[in-house]
Order: C-alpha cells, then structure tokens, then sequence
C-alpha cells in the first residue's frame, strides 16, 4: 500500500455542484469536482494525487492510443437512508482490475491503494452522491500505457485514474435481447475475461446493427460453436428455468461481474439451487417453448439487475414472464437495494463504509 499520509490533495477552488440538476441525470455524462491520478515511472507507483477534474494532455504517439493496452473497472457509492456512504465489494473490483492488468502486460495496483483512493476521492466530492431513487455517484477506475513511443511491446509507463459522477438508473424497463450467432465477443484464450477497452470495441458493430432492428442488446454466443450462451451486452446472464437459477461458468472468454458472483452467493444461502455451467442455446430456446423459462436477466453494476423481456433466437421472439412474476430476480434487486442504503443487516460483510 502506498501510505494516505503522501496522498497529495489540491481541491478546486469552486464547485460546479450547483450547476447540476439531480432531478434529471444522464448516465456518464456528468462528472464530479476532483479525480485521482496516480503514475507508473521507473517500475514502481509514484505519489497519488488527487487533483480537480480536468482533460488529459497526451502525444499523438502516446502508446495506448495504437496498441490498446487500456482496463477499467466500474462500481458505485450509495447514500443510504442514515446519509451514510456506502460501497458494495470494492476489494472485488480491484482483484479483477489486477487480473486484468496481468492479462495486458501492465503493472498491479496495491489493493489497499485501490480502495483508499475511492474512498478519499468519494469522501472529497461526497455532496456529489445523489439519495434519489435508483441513483447513485459512479466511480470509474482505468489505467493505459503512456509511454510516447509506437514500437509494439508493453509500455514501461502507465497512468492510473479514478473519477467520479452522480448517475441515475441505467436502463429504466426491461431490454429485449437477440440472440448473436455470427459476432463473437470473445474467444477461448483471448481477452475476455479481462475488463479491456478493445473488448468494448468489437462489441459496438454488431450491437448496432441488433439496434437497429429493435433489440436494446445481444445474448453473446461462445466464438466457436455458438451452441452456447456466454453473456448479455455487457453483463453476465442468470435463467431461472422451473426452479433451479441457471447462469454460464466464468471461462476465459466471461467477464466474472461482482453482482453475478454476490447474486450466486446469497442465492445458494436462501437456499436456492444454483447450477454455474455451460448453458446451451438449445436448452434456452426448449425453455422457452415449454414455458419452464420463469425469468432471465442481466447482472452488473451499471443495473445491478436488467429484467430481459423477450429473447429473439433465429428468427422468434420469445416473451418471457411479466416483471412483476419474477420472484427471484425482483427479491435479489431488492436485497442489494436494500443492503446499499443500509436498511438490512450486512450478513455478508459486502459493504465498505466511506
């Protein structure tokens, strides 16, 4: 860890909080007074700064913007109902922004740093963290490789950031889905499971075109069959078919999202059965026939829960249940809602206090 006692702090000189209409907030456009920089230089982390929100300044040549080597990660700060702040598993996240920077060639961030500098940060703009329904202060964490030099190895500088910005939900009704068997998101030893900005990349063509035919997003498909499911647009997927919650094994083709991960822990301490598998299209499209498919939906952090209501494979559209039937997905939202604004007891030790 790299002690709080060097963190440098140089706050704004006036906040651009009363420029901000809590009442209608676009997800990912507004953002918070301050961020935190921290620089990889001659192979260790130098002193963290935390710095008024401001554009970046780089080189045409800089490294990242020609071999991609760039990861993020996303979580949220909640305002319970005691005005307390909240943050839901960050440890998780900076387990999975290291897994990822091994993937890419980058250096590790100390856990510890990792989560001392949300916490500070958030601490710092805590008047940007909304208690409207449904909202919250997004966090976003990313690091890229700043070396000025287009020679292709792994650059030997890089650039650790976190900002911050007050969002309200992120999808506001159920999506309909499209089942993708031509694109691939990911392959079997590739990227996949690494949170990587050139993922996010390949998706958008072909997220385009499932738009452009009425689908809010994809059910992605694995890279070499496509017999089986693998995620939602840029969430893992759950079914819950008869009784039995039904979600596909992290792989290295899987991003492992943190609310998949807590939902399956929590499910099988209701005692709920929970099968992490490979989970055939063949399976889904009987479910659906049959009318055994009870409820499908998305698990991340930008929805916690994105309720999937219609399924569209080779040529159907499937409808599924109506919201207000599905009992696991709704019991599940409301658990992490609830558990967020601190008004249930923290059985699982999740939350980490600002």
């Amino acid at each position: 860890m790299i002690s709080t006692d060097v963190f440098k702090i140089n706050k704004v000189k006036e906040s651009r909080l009363k420029e901000v209409d809590f009442q209608n907030l676009p997800f990912g456009r507004i953002f918070s007074d301050h961020m935190f920089s921290m620089k990889f230089e001659n192979g260790a982390w130098q002193t963290p700064e935390i710095k008024p929100f401001s554009k970046l300044s780089m080189s045409p040549a800089t490294s990242v913007l020609h071999y991609g080597q760039s990861i993020f990660e996303g979580l949220k700060a909640y305002k319970g109902k005691d005005g307390n702040i909240r943050l839901f598993r960050p440890e998780v996240n900076a387990s999975r922004f290291n897994k990822s920077a091994e993937r890419m060639c980058m250096p590790s961030v100390p856990e510890d740093t990792f989560v001392e500098g949300i916490k500070q940060l958030v601490n710092l703009d805590q008047g940007w963290v909304p208690d409207g329904e449904g909202s919250s202060l997004y966090i976003r964490l990313f690091m890229f490789a700043s070396d000025d030099f287009i020679g292709v190895r792994p650059s030997d500088t890089y650039e650790f950031i976190i900002f911050t910005g007050p969002v309200s939900s992120y999808y506001s009704e159920p999506v309909k889905v499209k089942l993708e068997k031509s694109f691939t998101r990911a392959a079997q030893g590739g990227v996949g499971y690494a949170k990587t900005a050139g993922n996010y990349a390949a998706s958008l063509y072909p997220a385009k075109k499932a738009q452009e035919e009425g689908y809010h997003q994809l059910l992605w498909t694995d890279g070499v069959t496509h017999e089986y499911i693998e995620e939602s647009g840029t969430m893992n997927v759950m079914f819950r078919i008869r009784d039995t919650l039904v979600t596909p094994a992290s792989s290295s083709s899987i991003l492992e999202s943190v609310t998949r991960v807590s939902t399956v822990e929590i499910a099988k301490k209701w005692g709920y059965k929970v099968e992490e598998r490979k989970v055939t299209v063949k399976e889904i499209q009987e479910a659906l026939e049959k009318g055994t498919l009870e409820e499908a939906f998305g698990l991340g952090t930008a929805a916690t829960v994105a309720h999937i209501a219609s399924i569209h494979i080779e040529g159907t559209d499937y409808t599924l249940p109506g919201i207000e039937e599905r009992t696991f997905a709704n019991k599940v939202l409301n658990y992490f809602d609830d558990l967020k604004a601190g008004v249930i007891t923290d059985e699982m030790n999740w939350i980490q206090m600002v």
